[in-house]
């Protein structure tokens, strides 16, 4: 567990509290059973910027409507980005995250591409700590969930005109939850799209702002007309290499052990459970490959049994087995379309890190409290 002091600025945010806290009650039967992204704490994090005199006014305040100006830049230019972690409840009862510096660095990068300012890593981490320091009651204990933390940042000065804003906010919100696909952790099919991309060469693939999300959901409504629940994008410059998904990135197992992904050619964001992944991989003595993932030869593969397996990862769905990879003209079951042995044996790995159940020789592990 991790014993590296990080600067933090968690002091420094005034607690405003809510005087309709929920009742312990209430807040049990929510954290029973949450659906993803539906349920909220009692109070969130909240910090801005202007131009003139930089980051002011770190608070800790009540959950709830944000007043914004119809003209707020956000609305008009996308001007914004978000990063997604989770705090987990170990079994003494203390509540940790998960690599929360990769975090802080990818917002950085993000706010960067979209011409925000850099959030401090120490704001950052500040926020979490604050936050999660109030509303730790919210944190669950039960297997598979977990608090899910969502930074973001967006332009709030109200102007009608294409440039950077002056203004800016950042938040933080949280929320009690379980799997992120209804019925847990299972094999899942995915629609690969050829007729729309997530992103492309010089574009924002490896920011995470809400513009590629939006670009993904068309493509998404196709899949689940088509009976799948994600979609997998093509590179946009030959539209033959597998990127990413909607919200995850991809890994390739083969019949022989090989493992592989597609490599961060910019177009494609930078997984922090992407990254946690490799390492853990290779640490098995697994050969594990970034690089171009052709379509075609997977489609091969996956017929004659030289990939035995596929699946996807991310903060939210952590590791996911894709059973069924279909598209236009192809529908291929996965192995047997069950969960490969490599899949549950990493994801059995990164998750007993995650909740405290086996050591963690990286220091990934950050308390919370």
């Amino acid at each position: 567990m991790s014993t590296t002091a990080h600067a933090t600025t968690a002091a420094a945010f005034e607690r405003r509290l809510t005087h309709t806290p929920c009742s312990a009650a209430e807040r049990a039967r929510l954290i029973d059973s949450p659906v993803f992204g539906t349920v909220f704490t009692d109070h969130m994090a909240h910090v801005t910027w202007t131009a003139d005199v930089g980051w002011q006014d770190r608070r800790i305040e009540p959950h709830g409507p944000i007043l914004l100006d119809p003209a707020a830049a956000v609305l008009h230019y996308g001007q914004e980005v978000f990063e997604g972690l989770k705090a987990y409840r170990h079994a003494d009862g203390s509540v940790w995250t998960f690599r929360p510096w990769a975090n802080a660095a990818r917002f950085a990068a993000s706010g960067r591409r979209l011409a925000l300012p850099e959030l401090p890593a120490e704001d950052f981490l500040g926020s979490i700590e604050a936050l999660v320091s109030v509303d730790v009651e919210w944190v669950p204990g039960v297997d598979e969930t977990s608090l899910y933390l969502r930074p973001f940042m967006f332009a709030s000065e109200a102007f009608l005109g294409v440039r950077p804003a002056r203004g800016v906010d950042y938040l933080l919100i949280a929320g009690p939850v379980g799997p992120y696909f209804a019925g847990g952790v299972r094999p899942v099919s995915i629609w690969v799209s050829q007729d729309y991309n997530r992103s492309g060469p010089g574009g924002t693939g490896a920011a995470k702002c809400g513009g590629n999300y939006a670009a993904s959901l068309l493509p998404q409504m196709e899949a689940y007309e088509r009976g799948c629940e994600q979609v997998c994008f093509l590179d946009a410059a030959t539209g033959t290499q597998l990127e990413e998904l909607g919200g995850m990135n991809i890994f390739v197992v083969f019949a022989d052990g090989r493992v592989a992904t597609p490599a961060l050619t910019g177009s494609i964001l930078e997984g922090v459970t992407r990254s946690s992944i490799i390492t853990l991989l290779r640490e098995e003595g697994r050969e594990v490959e970034e690089t171009s993932v052709r379509l075609d030869a997977i489609r091969t593969g996956i017929a004659s049994g030289a990939v035995a397996e596929v699946f996807a990862c991310g903060t939210a769905a952590v590791v996911t087995p894709v059973g069924r990879l279909a598209g236009e003209d192809f529908d291929l079951t996965v192995g047997d379309g069950g969960t490969g042995a490599v899949t549950a044996a990493v994801r059995a790995r990164l998750t007993d890190i995650q909740y405290g159940r086996a050591a963690d020789p990286h220091g990934w592990l950050y308390r919370l409290a």
